[in-house]
């Protein structure tokens, strides 16, 4: 009782640590582009702690949603509750030494998995896809109507709701087989506006003008998971995973305005409407495109002592690509292109001894790195820049009391695109507690 009191209490104080932000927010100037940018799977300690590795992943005492069929290691009498939070420190750097410091925090995610039978389980749960959040000012002087200062703002995010399955395909005594699947709702709104603020007194000839649009996801994709696990002898196995997601050609709604205003307060009543015009529909739908993904992964674990683990990922192109559709080119042409992605990663850990005499020799220690190339292109100049990603972590993870549940801190640090365009620099301490209880078992005397 005392142990799921903790857990309980651990969960509000991580619900309302989820709700607190920075008084500023967290500026993230490449999430102007398409839907918002995604830490996904680096949102989740459990992933973050072994360098962002995931495809082999799975245990009966936490939810791997990044592949399915890892649900099926939850044991048939279980329940087992998936919470976290993640809170960033940052900074922004460009070639000309300016820089700027931002913090910020946020619910990681939620999830839950149960068994159906002794080989079926389902899984489902809540994910941040994407977040929209930067601002920006640049001041140019004209001929003929002094300075002009330019607005860039952006706000707004999408979340990911899935329902998973998987199945235990029994391939001998010492072979074991997982399949699962996951059907993914994505949901959310991003908000991106272009502000033009003349400097100078004269507003008959140039009136302050505002481009606005904001872009509603009401989508479904999938994701197909296999684990495959082969013992070698009686100390070690061996563990294979494959996750794939097929192509998806989609569509979004949006909703566009562009107009003048004469106050300095952009969110005014317009003077004069541009768009739509007369007999125009603000709203037309935009297509968005998830590129067929292919991630592989492999294990070595030496049972009970340690593991270690590395995946390699392949797309067309990295997350979501979106393109607008409006006749009109609300904001022009994209600076974004798209691109051969691919990602690495690699962890090991050292896996604690439950039988342990003392507590610090029942918790679990990792560490791991990862690259991804190609996270965005970019076409800046006439040329295109390729925007590449690296990072390492390190986690710790703790069982309470002598329960199955579990308590993973995890530290990550990630570096995001080059001085030349702009580089972020994130630090995420992620914190998460997988509650797993015995929920149905008939008790035998009460």
């Amino acid at each position: 009782m005392r142990n799921k009191v903790f857990i309980l209490g651990l969960m509000g104080l991580m619900g309302i640590m989820s709700g607190a932000q920075a008084q500023n927010g967290f500026n993230m100037p490449y999430s102007q582009f398409g839907i918002g940018s995604s830490d996904l799977p680096l949102n989740m300690p459990m992933s973050v702690r072994m360098g962002g590795t995931y495809v082999t992943q799975a245990g009966n005492n936490f939810v791997n949603p990044f592949n399915p069929a890892s649900y099926a290691s939850v044991e048939k009498e279980s329940f087992v509750f998936d919470m976290g939070i993640g809170i960033q420190s940052g900074s922004l750097m460009d070639n000309k030494n300016n820089s700027m410091y931002d913090a910020d925090g946020n619910l990681g995610y939620l999830t839950v998995a149960m068994p159906v039978t002794s080989w079926w389980k389902v899984a489902g749960g809540l994910l941040p896809l994407t977040l929209m959040d930067y601002s920006s000012v640049s001041e140019q002087e004209g001929e003929g109507f002094g300075t002009v200062k330019t607005i860039y703002d952006g706000t707004g995010g999408t979340s990911q709701l899935f329902l998973g399955t998987a199945f235990n395909i029994p391939a001998g005594k010492s072979r074991s087989l997982q399949v699962g699947a996951n059907v993914n709702y994505l949901t959310g709104r991003v908000q991106r506006a272009i502000s033009f603020d003349f400097q100078g007194n004269d507003s008959t000839y140039y009136m302050n003008s505002r481009r606005y649009r904001e872009t509603r996801l009401s989508n479904v994709t999938f994701d197909l998971g296999l684990q495959l696990r082969q013992e070698l002898g009686k100390n070690y196995t061996l563990g294979l995973g494959v996750v794939y997601k097929p192509y998806r050609d989609m569509s979004v709604r949006d909703l566009a305005m562009i107009y003048t205003y004469h106050s300095s307060d952009p969110d005014q009543y317009p003077v004069d409407t541009i768009f739509p015009g007369l007999g125009e529909d603000p709203e037309f739908r935009s297509t968005l495109e998830q590129a067929q993904t292919l991630s592989v992964g492999i294990s070595f674990e030496r049972n009970k002592k340690w593991q270690i683990a590395a995946d390699a990922t392949f797309g067309a192109w990295n997350g979501l690509k979106y393109t607008e559709d409006s006749n009109y080119a609300i904001f022009g042409q994209s600076a974004l292109s798209s691109g051969p992605y691919s990602r690495y990663a690699a962890g090991f850990e050292r896996i604690g001894d439950m039988d342990a005499a003392t507590y610090w020799g029942r918790i679990s220690w990792s560490f791991g790195a990862h690259m991804e190339r190609g996270n965005l292109y970019l076409e800046l100049d006439g040329a295109t820049q390729r925007v590449d990603e690296w990072g390492v972590g390190l986690g710790a993870t703790m069982p309470m009391r002598k329960g199955r549940s579990l308590l993973t801190i995890s530290l990550g640090y990630s570096s995001l695109g080059s001085r030349d365009v702009l580089q972020r620099n994130v630090m995420t301490l992620g914190i998460a507690v997988s509650s797993c209880e015995r929920w149905f078992v008939k008790r035998k005397f009460n």
